[in-house]
């Protein structure tokens, strides 16, 4: 059941995400690997928000500290990820800069969801 819970937290973080990616990148035209880094950032702090409100146990594994320390570090290598993939698509697979960001927002998902649920929360 926390999957399903975490696909609308993680789903809202990626409306975040998305959305201004798209009013940054596509439609005032700012370097899109630039505002992936920002957007993505932003809801990378949605998603452990909303996470910790109804999906997750906080603080039970690790300090406060810690656990907001490790879903950054864990996001960092989404991140990565994330901007390599959205290179991908876009540069060398030649999609639309805003499918492109789709996409790799739902390959990722299930890599961030398991990350979260196995290694930083109390399952």
């Amino acid at each position: 059941m926390k999957i399903v819970k975490y696909f609308f937290t993680g789903g809202a973080a990626a409306i975040v995400d998305v959305g201004l990616f798209f009013i940054f990148a596509k439609f005032l035209s700012y370097n899109y690997l630039i505002v992936g880094l920002f957007t993505f950032v932003i809801a990378t702090f949605v998603n452990y928000y909303l996470s910790i409100k109804f999906v997750f146990i906080s603080g039970v594994k690790f300090k406060k500290r810690y656990e907001v320390l490790m879903v950054y570090l864990a996001s960092t290598t989404s991140l990565v990820f994330n901007l390599l993939l959205l290179y991908v698509f876009h540069e060398l697979l030649f999609c639309d800069v805003g499918l492109s960001k789709i996409l790799v927002t739902g390959l990722l998902f299930f890599y961030n969801y398991s990350i979260r649920k196995y290694i930083i929360f109390k399952v």
